[in-house]
């Protein structure tokens, strides 16, 4: 990580050297992006457009979520913050679950995404583990794609940012900056530009938005299992500006998790510091 990275390029998914290159700007910046990949562009379009509309409607409430499983419609007020901020979010959204809760005429296709998703992510775990260096691989207790073999706990959130006001709290924004808790996350180019991760020397970079790329970043669970070779970068979704200004954003992240049960370090499972992460977040 000596190099310091101005930018997020773009990696073929069908090229020779997809993986090497995918895992190296992993281990540089915690995020990778992949084009020309096997997940449905058209599925993903037709995901945006039927849950924008159903944010729209009064029937999200109908959904509200469960406060124990943490599954269904998250409103605006109740949207989280991000750890160590003040200021909640500019968002709403909801969280999927295949035995969750879910409006019956948007289960089949978020399903869909969701298996097709969650199969992916094993081949990027594969990729990443054999592209980790021996004496970091060690530490592995299992294979990284094992781990999510049989996890209930891999989460699909639609998120919804909508249209800005000018009535928004002073210095909120749309997602303040922050890390993911899980494995990966796998995150289809959002219909709307906004999300930057933060690079070594502090400075923002854009992470590509060109609708069909595919947006991958390490989570704390990753960066605990490799003790740190791989970094779970801070990112955050920045407030729109002019003609943008009164657009909504949709995003579709996949966060993966591994089962309950899986030790990923000598302090840790993935249970008990899933738990520790959602009490510093006050969620539970």
């Amino acid at each position: 990580m000596d190099t310091q990275v101005t930018r997020l390029e773009a990696v073929d998914f069908h090229s020779e050297d997809a993986a090497e290159r995918f895992v190296k700007s992993l281990r540089d910046t915690g995020f990778g992006v992949l084009k020309n990949h096997p997940l449905s562009q058209q599925r993903v379009q037709g995901i945006y457009d039927n849950w924008l509309t159903f944010f729209g409607t009064e029937e999200k409430h109908k959904f509200a979520f469960n406060p124990e499983a943490q599954d269904g419609f998250f409103a605006a007020e109740v949207a989280e913050s991000a750890k160590g901020s003040d200021k909640r979010d500019i968002k709403e959204y909801y969280h999927y679950y295949p035995w969750g809760q879910c409006p019956t005429q948007l289960k089949e296709e978020l399903q869909e995404y969701y298996d097709t998703t969650l199969a992916f992510a094993t081949t990027l775990l594969e990729w990443i583990e054999r592209h980790t260096p021996a004496d970091v691989a060690e530490h592995y207790r299992e294979p990284l794609s094992n781990m999510i073999k049989g996890s209930e706990q891999s989460l699909l959130r639609v998120l919804h940012y909508p249209p800005m006001t000018g009535e928004e709290e002073p210095g909120a924004i749309r997602a303040a900056a922050h890390e993911d808790i899980n494995l990966i996350t796998i995150l289809p180019a959002a219909n709307e530009p906004g999300l930057q991760v933060q690079g070594k020397d502090g400075q923002w970079l854009d992470v590509p938005c060109d609708f069909g790329n595919l947006i991958i970043n390490i989570g704390d669970m990753l960066q605990e299992a490799s003790q740190g070779y791989f970094p779970s970068t801070t990112h955050r979704v920045i407030n729109p500006e002019g003609m943008d200004f009164n657009r909504s954003r949709v995003s579709l992240p996949l966060f993966i998790h591994p089962r309950s049960e899986v030790v990923l370090s000598e302090r840790h499972t993935a249970h008990s510091y899933l738990m520790e992460r959602l009490r510093e977040l006050g969620v539970i």
